[in-house]
């Protein structure tokens, strides 16, 4: 009976695990899928350095806040402290004023897809950098992944929901974005805390982008109304907050497993787009979808 009741104890233990895992996997490809559409929400209502410096504001304030004064951990070193604002000159400033950018011309749906190649880049430029070969799988998988998104923005270009321009610097920001993570995952942190340093890297993000706010404001364009706050608050806390954290979740738990909750981003980012934005949806966007998912699929199944 002590074995039974053992044995019982510890798949009950694994269920319930399980079902953490999965509701944690769920909610981060919802929230970070939705970003696209938020984003291009809040572009109806104010500039783009304006929403992202008080979303990056907002964001970084609550996530040191949280780090420093409840939770007691310590401030960064001289050596973290550099470290911390080129990371967030890297992932804050460069990839996601570019990405702003971009979003100005091209659809939220085309967003999410785009987001969801980053793990292409990331393989690519890591082997490239260090030394490692590049293999016919990574060939075959960046080819997928950019044909995905070509065929996905055909229709969406044809009806101006898309500008070649802005699919151009939104894909440069994609590969900004897998520099910063290479550049993250190179660094020393010696223990410091990870919402230490997304909440420094995120408030060092937004002074960088200071100077370009000031000489980029136009009162007139800016209303400040409902859309706007409920748009930078979005972004501020369930995406760049609680998101990120989720993330951090199950990449303890099984970082192949959590990799493979990226594959949802693209759906439930063209069904926001779809449902919020009105953005037309196609056999041409299942298409995309597909195969960026394969793309997507060669990567994981190399790291794996």
């Amino acid at each position: 009976m002590s074995n039974l009741k053992k044995e019982y104890q510890y798949f009950k233990f694994l269920s319930l695990h399980n079902w953490k895992f999965f509701i944690a996997g769920l909610t981060l490809s919802i929230l970070w899928s939705s970003a696209s559409t938020a984003t291009k929400m809040s572009l109806t209502s104010a500039q783009p350095f304006v929403i992202y410096s008080i979303r990056f504001l907002i964001a970084g304030l609550l996530m040191l806040f949280i780090s420093h004064v409840i939770l007691g951990n310590r401030l960064p070193t001289k050596a973290e402290w550099k470290s911390i604002m080129v990371y967030g000159f890297l992932n804050v400033s460069l990839y996601l004023g570019l990405y702003i950018i971009a979003m100005q011309q091209v659809s939220a749906g085309l967003g999410s897809l785009a987001i969801a190649i980053n793990p292409v880049f990331i393989s690519l430029i890591a082997v490239s950098l260090f030394a490692h070969t590049i293999t016919k799988r990574h060939v075959i998988s960046l080819v997928l992944c950019l044909l995905g998104v070509t065929i996905a923005a055909f229709p969406l270009i044809k009806n101006s929901f898309a500008t070649p321009l802005g699919i151009g610097i939104l894909i440069t920001s994609m590969i900004v974005y897998s520099f910063a993570t290479i550049y993250y995952s190179r660094v020393q942190w010696n223990g410091l805390q990870i919402l230490t340093i997304n909440g420094w890297q995120t408030i060092f993000g937004g002074i960088f982008l200071f100077p370009i706010l000031l000489i980029t404001y136009q009162p007139d364009k800016n209303l400040y109304d409902a859309n706007f706050w409920k748009s930078v608050l979005w972004l501020s806390i369930p995406v760049s907050i609680v998101a990120v954290q989720l993330w951090l979740y199950l990449v303890r738990q099984n970082p192949i497993s959590a990799s493979f909750w990226l594959f949802l981003c693209p759906i439930f980012g063209f069904a926001f787009a779809k449902i919020m934005m009105h953005e037309p949806i196609s056999w041409f966007t299942f298409l995309g979808v597909l195969l960026v998912l394969s793309g997507l699929y060669l990567v994981q199944s190399l790291k794996k």
